[in-house]
């Protein structure tokens, strides 16, 4: 059963050897050349399924991959039974909301510390169970990179998914969360990376300016 149709992807919910799965397939795009596309379509499956493993192995939630079909350009993988961190973030108390925040921002930071990029920071890609763990889901944009530049840019794009669909907690959230964060990673580290982010904030203004 088609879930969501993205950009990139289309998501399926199926049963797979008694397992409820998602299929993810990348789409052709009838706009590139069929070969090229078909080049695309697989290394970025592959790139993909590789950072959800590494990202499971630097001791961030992700779903189990199962099986990744390159020819058909598709990841079987667990399906995570939750909620969105984007629909129960705004409706915690302020002392749950700071645990979570804090908590996410350590998750980052593990990622970034090994050396991983997710690509599409947003609460929409953050599954909460009850028990206060966090899934990080769809990592089709992200890539391998320690560059400061690629970290700012992916706590930026999280800033700017907290100003947009939780505007009344935005500021409260991202800075728990670059606590977490900086707790995670170093303080230095993590000092390099917060100047890169206001760097990446003052570009788009002025772009914004410029239009």
């Amino acid at each position: 059963m088609l879930i969501r149709k993205g950009a990139e992807a289309d998501l399926y919910s199926e049963e797979w050897h008694g397992l409820d799965v998602i299929f993810k397939k990348r789409a052709q795009k009838k706009y590139r050349i069929s070969k090229l596309d078909l080049e695309i379509r697989r290394s970025r499956t592959i790139r993909e399924s590789q950072l959800i493993h590494d990202a499971k192995l630097a001791g961030v939630p992700t779903p189990v991959i199962y099986a990744v079909n390159i020819a058909s350009t598709t990841i079987i993988m667990q399906q995570i039974r939750g909620r969105r961190v984007k629909e129960a973030l705004d409706n915690l108390d302020p002392r749950d909301r700071e645990i979570l925040c804090l908590h996410i921002g350590e998750l980052i930071g593990r990622l970034h510390k090994n050396g991983i990029i997710h690509g599409d920071l947003t609460t929409s890609n953050m599954i909460v169970y009850d028990s206060g763990k966090v899934f990080f889901i769809d990592f089709g944009l992200g890539e391998h990179s320690k560059e400061t530049e690629d970290r700012g840019v992916d706590l930026f794009l999280m800033k700017r998914a907290l100003q947009g669909a939780h505007h009344l907690c935005a500021e409260e959230c991202f800075n728990t969360l670059i606590k977490g964060y900086s707790e995670e990673i170093g303080a230095d580290v993590a000092e390099e990376v917060f100047k890169k982010v206001e760097e990446i904030s003052r570009r788009g203004r002025y772009i914004a300016e410029r239009l």
